[in-house]
């Protein structure tokens, strides 16, 4: 559940912040980079902290 939770935030950030950037100002794209570069980091890592999050609310896996 975790994993599907984490997984549906990322992409809900990066579609809205996509949008954002088309419709309000493109600086909005960093916030998507920032986004992606976590992704890539938490494959490296295999450490996120919206999982962290997530277990301290009592989500399981």
């Amino acid at each position: 559940m975790k994993n599907r939770i984490v997984r549906g935030v990322a992409g809900s950030f990066i579609l809205i912040s996509l949008i954002l950037a088309i419709y309000v100002n493109m600086n909005w794209l960093w916030f998507t980079a920032f986004v992606g570069a976590n992704l890539l980091q938490s494959s490296f890592t295999k450490w996120c902290l919206l999982e962290d999050i997530l277990k301290k609310f009592g989500v399981k896996n």
